[in-house]
């Protein structure tokens, strides 16, 4: 099982479980440890993740933080858990508290549910109070799994998750002001737009209209947006039913031609005029032949491309066509199959090109 895969069994098992979790301790147990585990570390080994870990703080001693997942004998992420149905939001200063006494890079804080994790992007040594990853792990997305993979014991790289926290905590902040100013547009949002269609002096009367029409406006384009997706997705999707059906049909015709197909006892024999000409220079066992409905096929190793002939014996008047190199069929018209032999040279000169071009891409 890969990662993504076992992180949305994990948050489909978080789901189920929930209701039945009633304490902390139970949320650690049945939510935490399993994530923690799922991230590569055996939550079993002191060696990569200490429980109850003492983080002194000044005066005040044997401070524990839950977890410290451990590198080269140093906490590298402390972990603080709650109650999975805890609201999170004032807890985060605990994790504060903790985060500067060690050598800590990374501080999670999580009820099992709801995951944060938090780093020093606006002063070192200083845990951030706004996270740069966050995810509700019931409900998660396949590019935050895409970077929570980032934390897995297999990729863990302290400055390859530093170089893109930055950017993640950014456009989640940036994010949330698009949603709020989607929402409920402020007068400078507003006031952006209306200028670039009214000119004259936006008056508090037009700035109320123009509130009304921007936030219609968004919503509009909103929709339009998922209209157009909506419309592609579908389009895609006929064209690939389309195509399906259009393979079918032709496998369908294929096997009703097929069907139609009668290998005469002349066409046979013409197979075997050409191949006892050409026996005297290849194994027998190469030659073969493929009946069609219009001609009758005589190939060199069973292969399509290695035409060796084609014999038209199913009309008024009999050929016989070989391919040039321009790959155009040229026919000889025959009065009886005895007149294959004629063509002898021209069959093992045809036997000749394809062997020496084998040779060539070997």
């Amino acid at each position: 099982m890969d990662f993504k895969d076992e992180i949305k069994q994990f948050g489909d098992r978080v789901e189920k479980l929930k209701a039945q979790i009633s304490t902390e301790e139970a949320t650690k147990n049945a939510f935490i440890m399993p994530f923690i585990n799922a991230l590569g570390y055996d939550v079993f080994n002191p060696l990569e993740v200490v429980p109850e870990f003492i983080a002194d703080i000044g005066i005040k001693k044997g401070e524990k933080v839950d977890y410290a997942i451990m590198k080269d004998g140093q906490p590298t992420i402390l972990v603080e858990c709650k109650h999975w149905s805890e609201n999170l939001d004032p807890h985060n200063s605990q994790l504060f508290r903790y985060f500067h006494t060690t050598k800590a890079k990374f501080g999670l804080l999580s009820n099992g549910i709801i995951f944060r994790f938090y780093t020093d992007l606006v002063e070192k040594n200083k845990m951030d109070e706004k996270p740069f990853l966050e995810f509700n792990v019931t409900d998660i997305k396949d590019n935050q799994i895409e970077e929570l993979k980032k934390f897995h014991k297999s990729y863990f790289n302290v400055e390859n998750i530093v170089n893109t926290a930055s950017e993640l905590k950014y456009m989640n902040e940036l994010k949330s002001f698009i949603h709020t100013e989607f929402q409920n547009p402020t007068d400078n949002f507003v006031r952006h737009f209306a200028k670039q269609a009214y000119s004259g002096v936006l008056i508090a009367k037009l700035m109320e209209q123009f509130t009304g029409l921007t936030k219609k406006s968004i919503q509009q384009y909103i929709n339009d947006l998922i209209t157009e997706r909506l419309k592609s997705a579908l389009k895609k999707e006929n064209d690939d039913e389309q195509k399906a059906i259009e393979q079918e049909t032709a496998l369908a015709t294929d096997e009703i031609n097929e069907s139609k197909i009668e290998t005469s006892d002349e066409e046979m024999e013409g197979f075997m005029i050409v191949k006892t000409i050409l026996r005297q220079k290849i194994a027998s066992n190469r030659i073969a032949f493929r009946d069609a409905q219009s001609y009758f096929a005589i190939l060199l190793d069973d292969n399509n491309r290695k035409t060796i002939c084609r014999l038209y014996l199913n009309g008024t008047k009999n050929y016989l066509a070989v391919i040039d190199e321009q790959k155009k069929e040229i026919k000889h018209e025959i009065a009886t199959l005895d007149d294959i032999f004629n063509f002898a040279e021209t069959l093992h000169k045809i036997v000749a090109t394809y062997d020496a071009t084998d040779k060539k891409t070997q």
